[in-house]
């Protein structure tokens, strides 16, 4: 009697459960994306390298380590803060020609012990010189040292190596023949350079660059050919009176770096001759 009267066993049945366990959770996903934005900040970096030139590269590490005082009045002094403010005269210990004058001239202007050097002057002065002879040669400021159609075939530019001539070939005006024979407009272009390169002491170099060729050809001539039209300026020039003593180097480029998207392009076809700087 008392059997019957007990009570049935209670059973608890307790299910197990992984929140966020193997698989399903999520943690995964906040990696994944720390990943994806590191190789998209690593891509970006090696673009924007590529992208650059050595003298923006330059620029911008000089950003964020400046060797250019940031004010031109400059100095320490006895304050918390390094003096009273950055324009202080009365406090601030000065540093630099020019620094105890609040509106100075050009010429007379401090720069601080860490402003512009002798080699910036040096690169500042060469660019000036180098822009005054691309005005005298092609004629911006007036008259120009030769006729309008041999200046269609040239682009000037000032980049990190020197003064950098072009001379490319037009769809209807190359400046070789079919033999690698020189026209009457590069030799007038010869000519124009020779006499040019008087107005500097700049060692100059010579780099042939040419179109692409099918595919198709059994040999490709693109070496040969660049290099052997860069010694044939090499020679015009120097019989027209530039010294020999004075070219540096002569190159040939092929087909590798193209100014125009099609690589086929006549516009590829291109003598570069560089008045290079004083320190290269």
């Amino acid at each position: 009697m008392a059997k019957d009267n007990e009570l049935a066993p209670i059973i608890i049945k307790r299910k197990k459960v992984i929140a966020g366990g193997g698989h399903h959770g999520g943690a995964w996903k906040v990696a994944y994306a720390d990943f994806v934005t590191a190789m998209m900040a690593f891509f970006m970096l090696m673009w924007l390298l590529n992208a650059t030139t050595e003298k923006q590269r330059k620029g911008i590490a000089d950003y964020f380590a400046p060797t250019i005082a940031i004010n031109r009045i400059s100095g320490g002094g006895n304050g918390d803060f390094g003096g009273d403010s950055v324009f202080s005269e009365n406090v601030l210990a000065q540093n630099g020609t020019g620094a105890s004058n609040r509106n100075p001239t050009e010429a007379n202007q401090a720069r601080g012990a860490l402003g512009q050097g002798d080699d910036g002057g040096k690169a500042s002065a060469e660019n000036d010189l180098f822009s005054a002879v691309e005005r005298n040669m092609l004629g911006k400021g007036g008259e120009s040292m030769a006729s309008d159609e041999p200046l269609k075939h040239i682009v000037t530019k000032v980049t990190d190596q020197g003064l950098v001539v072009e001379l490319f070939d037009l769809e209807d005006r190359p400046l070789f023949s079919e033999l690698d024979e020189p026209t009457p407009t590069l030799v007038a272009l010869a000519r124009l350079l020779a006499d040019t390169s008087d107005l500097l002491e700049n060692n100059v170099a010579v780099e042939g660059y040419v179109s692409a060729v099918p595919v198709v050809r059994a040999t490709n001539p693109v070496w040969s050919m660049s290099t052997r039209r860069a010694d044939i300026f090499r020679q015009l020039v120097a019989g027209a009176g530039l010294s020999e003593d004075r070219i540096k180097r002569v190159t040939g480029h092929a087909d590798r770096k193209p100014v125009v998207r099609n690589p086929m392009s006549v516009r590829n076809n291109r003598i570069e001759f560089i008045f290079l700087r004083s320190d290269t």
